[in-house]
């Protein structure tokens, strides 16, 4: 028979077990085919040879290609900027241009250039690449947006374990400041690693700040929330919300469109995608974006005030039980007083 330490401890065991597990479905179900999936592009021009590239685009690409006609390039640029194309492709005799904006995705901009890297090659033209939305000098590929998440996002839940640890004794009120607290010292840390360290972030410091700060705090919240009823597998809860269906669908790697549909639904509406993509809303393309995103980071914060609230009424109220004597301890009370 196993002792009752082995017992304890083989509980203790599931829980890495679990996280592999939950990593393994999640990265691997995320990351490990990415495809189009209603790519939305556009052909410039209005020539009946446009129009027939664009059906035949559409024929071809199935569900892969959203494809739209615009009538010049300054549309397909005010579309690309406003982030509704991933996309354009102004056909030339001589030399084909190909419109991009890579600081919106650079993995979605080459999904991009490689479609219509061979429409260009069966026309027999080389095929020119212009970036109307160009990232950071210090962030090249458009990627450090989201390890700047990953570094907030650990810095976040990490507080939360160690308060929940920790600060077990202390009231609620005391527990939510020191969330707080540390997430304003999360999001310094990381304006500061992503500006002037890194480069990574070369203007807009305090809107990307604020940003990093409600992401935080509202992971702080809900964790703070949840350990009053989840104890010791806060941290697997927290791992599921923040890093497996967090990072997965922020867009930092794939953005939705080359995602299948359970994760690019995610990315609608989740936290990190969120920080990410109202980041890049805020630095690259004036603002677009951003409301709806910031939106969501305020509704995530707000979920996780409430589960706070929640948390608070309930330790209150069980601490009220445990200070009520039983009916055991009244009946010997009465015993006692009768004796006397």
């Amino acid at each position: 028979m196993a002792s009752p330490q082995l017992r304890h401890l083989a509980g203790h065991l599931l829980t890495p077990l679990l996280m592999c597990l939950g990593m393994g479905l999640a990265y691997l179900g995320a990351f490990h085919q990415p495809e189009p999936h209603h790519l939305q592009v556009a052909v410039i021009g209005d020539s009946p040879e446009v129009k027939v590239l664009a059906q035949t685009l559409k024929d071809g690409g199935g569900t892969a290609l959203e494809v739209v006609t615009l009538p010049d390039r300054e549309q397909a640029v005010a579309r690309l900027r406003d982030r509704e194309l991933s996309g354009a492709y102004l056909p030339g005799p001589g030399q084909p241009e190909l419109l991009v904006a890579k600081a919106g995705s650079d993995t979605t901009a080459m999904a991009v250039e490689a479609v219509f890297g061979q429409v260009a090659a069966r026309q027999g033209a080389p095929l020119t690449v212009t970036d109307v939305a160009a990232p950071a000098a210090g962030d090249p590929t458009a990627q450090g947006l989201f390890f700047l998440l990953v570094a907030l996002s650990i810095g976040s839940y990490t507080s939360v374990a160690v308060i929940g640890a920790a600060g077990a004794a202390l009231s609620m009120g005391v527990r939510a400041l020191l969330g707080l607290g540390m997430s304003l010292a999360v999001s310094v840390i990381g304006i500061v690693l992503a500006g002037p360290v890194f480069h990574i972030v070369d203007h807009g410091y305090a809107g990307v700040w604020g940003l990093g700060l409600l992401y935080s705090a509202g992971i702080v919240a809900v964790g703070i929330g949840l350990h009053t009823f989840l104890q010791r597998w806060t941290t697997l809860a927290l791992m599921v919300l923040f890093v497996m269906l967090n990072f997965t669908t922020a867009g930092g790697v794939y953005g939705p469109e080359l995602q299948n549909g359970f994760f690019g639904a995610l990315h609608a509406f989740w936290n990190g995608a969120g920080f990410v993509e109202g980041a890049r809303g805020l630095l690259y393309f004036d603002n677009a974006g951003l409301g709806g995103r910031l939106l969501s980071l305020l509704l995530w914060l707000a979920a996780g005030l409430a589960l706070v609230v929640v948390a608070a009424r309930y330790e209150r109220a069980r601490s009220e039980r445990s200070r009520q004597p039983t009916e055991s301890e009244i009946e010997a009370e009465i015993e006692e007083a009768v004796g006397v």
